[in-house]
């Protein structure tokens, strides 16, 4: 007996001195990773604020509270309102669906969730245009009922939906998949209805990485330009967003203006970051205690 427990603590501490890295190939890597954001983040992030406030605090805030930046940040927090709660019920209805259902066309129904990620955001634009624009499918009837879709907001709403819309139904799949079923049956067995069971049952346990996906869906939609770019028709004060807007200050050789308008996105993305890893921690502590 003694001489088992021997030879499995001596396999054992030979998979542990096998998989053990040497130190210097460690320290190597973790150099060239903090060289690699250096160069790649920390150094651009600095110098979009360098630039920002270049000619002085005064010209930086008149950037950023001229009317057309003042537009482009309305029009911007429009879209992410309109956008992401939609986004939201999608993820979540898709999510459930998917986990808490067996049915023949799953598989496609993932495949479809996942498109935007395959197609390119200028390519989706342009499908809008093809079919909400003047000459495209729905371009007549749409144009009879004075309705606008393309080189409006609507539109902007529309592309903006279909980029960001798989972010949260791919951050709730796999922890739902990984909790299985056994609560929500134990609670319809007990008499709870299905929106008692959802609200909680299954809400508690996917709340930070539901969290987590909205953040994420949040920062893609205030910094899409491919599939915005297209449909938008950049009208300058009614509908270019922030990204369009800083483009648009660059190409007009503004450039103090355009990185002031780009700080302000930045900040954002600086913050979405911390709130991003404070909900990823939340979320590795509960699946530990699980």
């Amino acid at each position: 007996m003694d001489a088992n427990i021997q030879v499995k603590q001596k396999n054992i501490n030979n998979k542990v001195q096998v998989q053990k890295e040497p130190v210097l190939v460690k320290w190597a890597l973790i150099s060239i990773v903090l060289l690699f954001l250096t160069l790649f983040l920390v150094v651009p992030l600095i110098a979009i604020f360098v630039k920002a406030f270049e000619k002085g605090s005064w010209v930086y805030f008149e950037a950023i509270s001229n009317p057309d930046s003042l537009s482009a940040i309305k029009l911007t927090l429009l879209v992410v309102i309109i956008a992401v709660p939609i986004n939201t019920i999608f993820g979540v209805i898709a999510a459930w669906a998917i986990t808490k259902y067996e049915f023949k066309g799953k598989n496609l129904l993932i495949t479809l969730i996942d498109l935007p990620f395959a197609v390119s955001p200028v390519i989706a634009g342009l499908i809008f245009v093809l079919l909400f624009g003047l000459h495209g499918v729905f371009g007549q009837i749409l144009m009879e009922n004075n309705i606008k879709i393309i080189f409006a907001v609507p539109g902007i709403v529309l592309a903006t939906l279909f980029v960001t819309f798989p972010f949260i139904a791919r951050e709730l799949i796999p922890i739902m998949q990984s909790q299985g079923t056994a609560e929500e049956e134990a609670s319809i067995i007990l008499g709870a209805g299905g929106f008692r069971t959802f609200w909680n049952i299954t809400l508690p346990n996917i709340k930070w990485a539901l969290l987590h996906g909205v953040i994420l869906a949040t920062a893609r939609t205030i910094g899409e330009f491919g599939a915005v770019s297209v449909v938008s028709g950049h009208i300058r004060g009614l509908t270019n967003t922030l990204p369009l807007h800083i483009e648009i200050l660059y190409n007009e050789y503004q450039f103090s203006a355009s990185f002031a308008v780009a700080s302000l996105m930045s900040i954002f993305a600086i913050i979405s970051l911390i709130i991003k890893s404070i909900v990823e921690s939340k979320t590795k502590h509960l699946q530990l205690e699980r």
